[in-house]
């Protein structure tokens, strides 16, 4: 009997290159991975970068899932499109700009605290670049609106707006 499907939430990151592009292909390579089922994305917001500042801006969402992976097993998907991106963890500056940044910020029923995974993500309810995109996707979608949720939406109802984070409109081409 193949397992249940469960929900998890993914933020996405990106700040070099064609960042619209990259977050639209890492999008669509989720939508396209085995055990997959469904991925349901924020809206995208450009946002000024943390820690490091002197860098480009960010664009960030939030994307919903549907999974019958274990995080366990979700987490080097989302390294390997990471690398796919051209992202090379061992060569960047902390917190330094790059081509594609994949957390995995909360799974159903899951709280981790182990050397390569923590849940929930132990900085997002600090990031207004997570819990912006996450508040507009848990409320704008009927489909995150399951018991286990309530606590994140409690949470996220007093997450302060920033001016840092601001709805992105993809350049006309």
């Amino acid at each position: 009997m193949p397992a249940a499907a469960r929900q998890a939430f993914v933020g996405l990151g990106a700040n070099l290159g064609d960042r619209g592009a990259t977050l639209r292909a890492a999008l669509d390579a989720l939508r396209k991975t085995p055990g997959i089922t469904l991925v349901e994305p924020s809206a995208i917001y450009e946002t000024a970068p943390v820690g490091l500042t002197e860098q480009p801006l960010f664009l960030n969402l939030v994307a919903g899932l549907e999974t019958t992976l274990e995080p366990a097993e979700l987490l080097p998907v989302l390294h390997q499109l990471e690398r796919a991106a051209g992202r090379r963890r061992a060569e960047e500056i902390r917190w330094g700009p790059r081509t594609l940044d994949l957390d995995l910020l909360l799974y159903e029923g899951v709280t981790s605290n182990g050397p390569e995974l923590i849940l929930p993500h132990p900085r997002m309810w600090d990031r207004a670049f997570v819990t912006v995109p996450l508040r507009e996707l848990i409320e704008r979608s009927r489909r995150f609106q399951r018991p286990i949720w309530a606590e994140a939406r409690a949470r996220l109802a007093s997450a302060a707006e920033s001016p840092d984070v601001i709805l992105w409109t993809a350049p006309k081409r």
